[in-house]
């Protein structure tokens, strides 16, 4: 299909009000957020200039985020806002005069959809993986100057770590213990350390050990009486002093799984990753896989729901079919959000491909209807 001087006015048109609403509604998301929030960044008294690059700090990163939760949103009011224009201002009917299909209008418009979906696969795969552990940080601590316990944080090994004292802004753990198990969950032995540094290895990208201070490992045992039977209760024996505890907890990894919601912000290839290990969060691990591979054609749907609302012939009564348009669009966002986050984490596929199978009928219903 050769690209016309229509398509090219339209996917101009379409680049102009994305560019438009995603300025506005982004600068909307962190004008709120920052009104709602900005006693966290003032409670510790800094200077003027250290509590404006904390926000500086925070919410660039957080952009990635903002925009996967608003990408669908952004797209649908880009190509609805040119296709309402192209019919507010009698446009529309100069083109189905010279025999235009209202079909072939909407081909620019689905292409761009696709084209900004591709975007938000690049941002939730790509780029909110890559400051996943600035995203955890909380309103009050972008400096990472508080410390915190980490509590039987499972290594990939099985392993469970913890630690008195996490300092974030040294990436330091102070009375280190690490459980060691075997594939079946049995106690293998116990390491312990009164400090560990991180120490990464280049050669083993994501992994790394943990340099220790004073390190022991302790195997348990028990006592055996002159029968052979072991009786008694458990003894720990120090086996060795190891200078080095070999670990895929790094420390942003540590500082990320201190959010609630941590796992959202991992990419298809991590989920997959993480739930070979068997976590014992398996069942949200599991939804928020189903949820990212649902979220691209989510946007598609809501695309293809607005879109007949405003492909018509008359260009009398544009604002009713926005308000029909914005109730129909709305009630699949509101699923949307409420199927995702809302809805217990049961590990089925039923939450996230809900609205899917609720409203892709719909939207080809309505397609079907427009008198072309």
């Amino acid at each position: 299909m050769a690209v016309t001087v229509l398509d090219r006015y339209i996917l101009r048109s379409l680049t102009l009000n994305y560019v438009i609403g995603l300025g506005v509604m982004m600068s909307l998301y962190v004008v709120l957020d920052l009104f709602v929030n900005m006693d966290e960044f003032t409670e510790h008294k800094l200077s003027t200039v250290e509590t404006i690059r904390n926000i500086i700090s925070y919410y660039v990163p957080n952009l990635f985020l903002y925009f996967s939760q608003l990408s669908g949103v952004i797209t649908l009011f880009a190509c609805l806002l040119t296709v309402a224009r192209t019919r507010r201002f009698n446009e529309l009917t100069a083109v189905l005069s010279s025999g235009v299909s209202l079909y072939r209008i909407a081909v620019p418009v689905i292409i761009f959809g696709v084209a900004t979906t591709f975007l938000l696969i690049v941002d939730t795969e790509l780029l909110i993986p890559s400051v996943a552990h600035k995203l955890a940080r909380r309103h009050d601590d972008v400096a990472g100057d508080q410390t915190y316990v980490v509590s039987l944080m499972r290594d990939n090994d099985g392993s469970l770590l913890s630690a008195g004292r996490f300092v974030p802004t040294t990436g330091q753990l102070h009375r280190l213990t690490a459980i060691r198990r075997d594939a079946r969950g049995n106690l293998c032995g116990i390491l312990e350390a009164d400090r560990a540094v991180w120490d990464p290895m280049p050669l083993f990208p994501g992994g790394g050990r943990w340099k220790l201070e004073r390190g022991r490992a302790v195997t348990p045992g028990k006592a055996n009486d002159p029968a052979g039977r072991r009786v008694g209760p458990l003894q720990e024996q120090v086996s060795s002093l190891p200078r080095y505890y070999e670990s895929s907890l790094d420390p942003k990894t540590i500082e990320l799984r201190q959010a609630e919601q941590w796992i959202r912000f991992l990419s298809l290839s991590q989920l997959r990753e993480l739930e070979r290990t068997q976590p014992a969060n398996l069942a949200a691990i599991r939804q928020s896989r189903h949820a990212r591979i649902a979220a691209p054609i989510i946007n598609l749907v809501l695309l293809l729901l607005g879109l007949p609302f405003f492909l018509d012939r008359s260009p009398t009564n544009v604002g009713g079919d926005a308000w029909r348009c914005l109730a129909v669009c709305g009630l699949c966002y509101v699923l949307t959000f409420f199927t995702q986050r809302l809805l217990p984490e049961s590990g089925s596929a039923l939450p996230a491909w809900l609205p899917i199978i609720v409203f892709m009928p719909v939207a080809i219903v309505l397609l079907d209807r427009i008198r072309t």
